[in-house]
């Protein structure tokens, strides 16, 4: 049986825009019942959020397929480490993550007195990064607080073209500290970890826009990378990278066509 993992931003939207044929493809998946997870490196939004934009989109499924690397980091971190007090910086979903799982957390506002209590440092995209925020992560971090990040994705693909990811914060916090952060997102196991308990399937495809994380993350887990050229990379970027695809498809629209092929 075949389980197909999907990124979302570039392969089934860019910004709040569709792309085409995205649609027609889940429902081509629910109708031959193929089993299949969204697997988001953007930690914004939690599950509820992206399958309310995925509604406006036409696009139906239940939060479960949802797995973001907001939900990836909470869940690993209630696993593998004590509870301890955690500095945020990232959005909305990161923030409902993490207080989902009911660790303490040092906020903003308390970080001026409290920083040296910092235990972990959590840090995803953050559309409102202040000085601030990047001051007392880097002074937390100096002090011995674990660095985590959400996903390395240096940029991300919008409606206005290709914009500052996850990734180029925690590179000034890898400046100011010195530190490599973990990192739980793709390209990295630790969120397969995650994915396993939601997608069960003898073959694995991965479906994605990305070389360095989506692609390079299909070949470390032994699934097949597929890539869409509706996001960051091009055809250009593929001959010049070491990290290869399986298959590189115009859109996510000519999947349904491969997919008739096999069922």
């Amino acid at each position: 049986m075949i389980g197909i993992i999907f990124d979302m931003d570039g392969v089934l939207y860019r910004g709040d825009r569709p792309i085409e044929g995205a649609g027609d493809v889940i429902e081509f998946l629910k109708s031959h019942k193929i089993p299949f997870v969204f697997l988001t490196n953007n930690s914004t939004k939690n599950a509820a959020m992206y399958r309310k934009k995925l509604q406006k989109m036409g696009i139906e499924v239940e939060e479960e397929k949802i797995i973001t690397s907001a939900y990836a980091v909470a869940h690993y971190l209630e696993k593998h480490f004590d509870r301890g007090n955690l500095f945020v910086i990232g959005g909305k979903g990161l923030q409902k993550e993490i207080e989902a799982i009911g660790w303490p957390i040092i906020n903003i506002e308390d970080a001026g007195s409290q920083w040296k209590d910092i235990d972990y440092v959590v840090v995803g995209l953050d559309t409102k990064l202040t000085y601030e925020k990047l001051k007392y992560a880097t002074l937390a971090i100096r002090n011995g607080a674990l660095f985590i990040g959400t996903n390395p994705d240096t940029t991300y693909p919008s409606e206005e073209g290709i914009v500052p990811g996850a990734g180029s914060i925690l590179a000034a916090l890898k400046a100011s500290t010195g530190k490599d952060p973990l990192i739980i997102g793709k390209p990295n196991e630790p969120v397969y970890e995650i994915v396993k308990e939601k997608l069960e399937a003898d073959e694995i495809w991965v479906v994605g826009d990305r070389l360095d994380t989506d692609i390079a993350f299909a070949k470390r887990i032994g699934a097949k990378a597929i890539m869409v050229a509706t996001g960051v990379n091009t055809l250009e970027d593929v001959e010049r990278s070491d990290v290869k695809p399986d298959l590189v498809l115009p859109t996510i629209r000519e999947l349904v066509e491969y997919l008739k092929t096999r069922f």
